[in-house]
């Protein structure tokens, strides 16, 4: 019960928070929601001249022309998408899933951290900053995150993560929203592929409750669609007992556990994809060369016809884009045949005209 009203009250602090902070000037969530893109492929924030945009505009209109040679059947339309740095930022400053563990120790008011969770936290805001992220700092992150949240249910924890996400801002971008900082150009392309009925299923690092909520309104995924890293389960009454030998009762209730299950990055992204899916994508989205396997997964030895996209974060006025990073990641898609996008060529806005890089 003390747990329960630790989370309430951490709620309410939340929601005070955002009350005092300024309007958004990007898109908002019920903005990027109304993103609507027909079956013929108008888009609104792609360059017309857009060769990307064009390739997957031909691609789409060849398999689902049922006269082509290409045409494939609905039920095997399978869209895989990336999240961080492909439907939403991850440079300012970083991933979501560090974001969220380092805004739980240092600025949620009811959260009594432990010295090493503060110790830690810092580490990680100096080596964000100074671009030295290290697999060891992950491992601990990995193993941090999952206890911070432990014992709130499902909805507790999602009304957590959205009142985060819509009462916090990113940083180095003006004027931007946590929860508004998905690309408009890539809502859109999810939208032009739900009216081509393909089924879109996201494959991320990120948490897999944690992206339900993220996602959640924005754009027409499933939650059973939705793929990502997993942390543990548990009920409030299990105690030391074994799962598969204890049963649910009605006064149960089902928690947040507090361990790391598993890490869905790089080839546990196609183990997932065998395992949840079953059925090998025909369309890959990503934005690294830790999507590679996804990309490269999808394009070998496919009965249908198969493409990769891989965005390139090349603009250094609307986003904070790293060039050195960029051409080694064109460089890859050259090489395996991925296409490429420029949010810097083939994008007329990113999260609205009034978000600019900051410093």
């Amino acid at each position: 019960m003390k747990a329960k009203k630790l989370l309430t009250a951490a709620l309410a602090a939340m929601m005070a928070l955002g009350a005092m902070t300024v309007d958004s000037q990007a898109a908002t969530r019920a903005e990027l929601a109304s993103i609507s893109v027909g079956k013929s492929g108008k888009f609104q924030y792609w360059e017309k001249k857009s060769e990307a945009k064009a390739a997957l505009i031909n691609y789409v209109k060849d398999v689902t022309n049922k006269s082509s040679k290409n045409y494939i059947p609905v039920e095997d339309r399978i869209a895989v998408f990336d999240v961080d740095g492909t439907l939403m930022c991850e440079t300012a400053p970083f991933y979501f899933d560090w974001m969220l563990p380092m805004y739980r120790v240092n600025n949620d008011p009811t959260y009594h951290a432990t010295p090493a969770e503060r110790r830690a936290t810092a580490e990680w805001r100096a080596a964000i900053e100074s671009h030295t992220v290290t697999d060891a700092m992950d491992d601990v992150k990995a193993g941090m995150f999952p206890k911070m949240f432990q014992g709130m249910t499902p909805a507790e924890y999602k009304t957590y993560v959205k009142n985060y996400i819509n009462t916090t801002y990113v940083e180095g971008l003006s004027n931007l929203k946590t929860g508004e900082a998905f690309y408009m150009p890539m809502v859109e392309v999810v939208s032009y592929l739900n009216a081509n009925k393909f089924t879109v299923y996201i494959v991320s690092g990120c948490e897999r409750e944690t992206l339900r909520a993220l996602v959640d309104g924005i754009m027409k995924i499933e939650p059973n669609h939705i793929i990502g890293s997993d942390h543990s389960w548990q009920t409030a009454k299990l105690g030391n007992n074994r799962p598969d030998q204890f049963v649910y009762e009605p006064s149960d209730e089902l928690e947040r556990g507090g361990s790391l299950r598993d890490v869905n990055v790089k080839t546990n992204k196609i183990y997932a994809i065998e395992r949840e899916i079953g059925k090998k994508p025909v369309l890959a989205f990503g934005n690294s060369m830790g999507d590679s396997s996804m990309f490269n997964y999808t394009l070998q030895d496919n009965k249908y016809r198969s493409a990769a996209f891989v965005l390139l974060c090349d603009d250094l006025k609307r986003e904070r884009g790293n060039l050195k990073t960029a051409e080694k990641i064109a460089q890859a898609a050259a090489k395996y045949g991925w296409t490429t996008v420029s949010m810097r060529d083939d994008w007329t806005t990113i999260y609205g005209d009034k978000v600019q890089r900051e410093n």
